[in-house]
């Protein structure tokens, strides 16, 4: 029996090494570095998103400020055009008004041009004429200022002359030398015309009194 073999059990030394503490430690870091960096990531990519999002608004945004723009600038150049085209045109009905008028005046000229015109005739014609000029500025609102005998308004009559006078009292319209016209009102062209003052015996009058 001494010479019997012992068998020595066979160990595995590897599975039988005792931990290192560092190593554990620096894979346990690992692992949470990795856990951190997963919610970190889809923070990061929802940012991103926002950011996508928020480009996307802001360049539809542009297209809809472009687009208004464009927009005013097109009605700006319609309301010119408009604009433009009322100025060249505001006259129109008024001028075709006129041309009747225009007509009568050519025919009355080569009337009067004639041999055998007949005074009487021209004459009649000519009132004619100037009743349809008148119908006419009346329908667009061009009045007649013909102040005789009115007392003088310096708004719509212009004085070139003093004239005494016993009969008419002191600043009244003795003679229109130039009649006056109003367009609705506003004054286009003001009255010529010649006022009245106090004569002679009416200020002698006034003296003896005093």
């Amino acid at each position: 029996m001494a010479n019997e073999e012992r068998t020595i059990p066979e160990t595995n030394v590897a599975s039988e090494r005792p931990e290192d503490p560092v190593e554990s430690q620096t894979q346990a870091e690992g692992g949470e570095q990795i856990q951190e960096a997963a919610p970190e990531t889809a923070e990061l990519e929802a940012v991103q998103q926002l950011l996508e999002d928020a480009r996307s608004k802001a360049d539809e945004h542009w297209n809809e400020l472009l687009r208004a723009r464009a927009e005013l600038e097109n009605q700006r150049r319609r309301h010119e055009r408009e604009l433009d085209k009322g100025r060249k045109y505001a006259l129109e009905k008024f001028a075709q008004d006129l041309l009747p008028v225009k007509d009568s005046l050519e025919m009355g000229l080569a009337a009067a041009q004639a041999e055998d015109a007949n005074v009487t005739a021209l004459r009649e014609g000519t009132e004619l004429i100037l009743k349809m000029f008148n119908e006419v500025v009346a329908r667009f609102g061009i009045e007649t200022i013909d102040p005789q005998g009115e007392a003088f308004n310096p708004d719509f009559h212009q004085a070139i002359s003093t004239q005494e006078s016993s009969e008419a009292a002191p600043d009244t319209v003795l003679t229109v030398v130039r009649k006056g016209y109003a367009l609705n009102g506003r004054l286009l062209r003001p009255a010529m015309v010649v006022v009245s003052k106090p004569g002679e015996q009416t200020t002698a009058g006034v003296d003896t009194q005093a």
